[in-house]
């Protein structure tokens, strides 16, 4: 089930967050603390982004996409939900409100560029990473619409 998220949901959202990152990103792992990833949540995520959350038979959430005007700016399946149509159900949410979407995501992501690219989304611009928190060489995509 996909269901727009509330502020209640901050918490939870942020669990997913941080799974799903440290998951994919091993190498990244530990990067913010769960106090540092619920203020992120709360003062970034849901007060600037539409969230939509990704829901499993058994109501845990599982996955998430944060969207803004033209931009995704988080989308994140666990990895054991991962397969499962819950990342495309999610980004068709925001395909579906706007006729052209940007995102950044990390060179070495190759799952993740595969995902996107798979919808849609084509390469528009990868830097060294210097201007990112992580200083991770990143990739930036863009999806118009047909």
């Amino acid at each position: 089930m996909i269901r727009k998220l509330a502020l209640a949901d901050m918490g939870a959202a942020a669990r997913v967050h941080r799974a799903a990152f440290d998951h994919a990103l091993p190498w990244l792992c530990g990067l913010h603390t769960p106090a540092e990833d619920q203020w992120f949540f709360r003062e970034r995520v849901f007060s600037r982004c539409e969230v939509w959350g990704a829901v499993d038979d058994d109501r845990a959430l599982v996955g998430l996409i944060a969207f803004r005007e033209e931009w995704i700016d988080q989308l994140y399946v666990l990895a054991h939900a991962q397969g499962r149509g819950f990342g495309t159900e999610l980004l068709k949410i925001a395909q579906g409100l706007f006729g052209r979407l940007k995102l950044w995501t990390f060179q070495r992501n190759v799952p993740a560029r595969r995902f996107y690219e798979g919808r849609g989304f084509v390469l528009a611009k990868e830097t060294d990473g210097a201007q990112n928190e992580e200083k991770e060489p990143d990739a930036r995509y863009v999806w118009m619409r047909p």
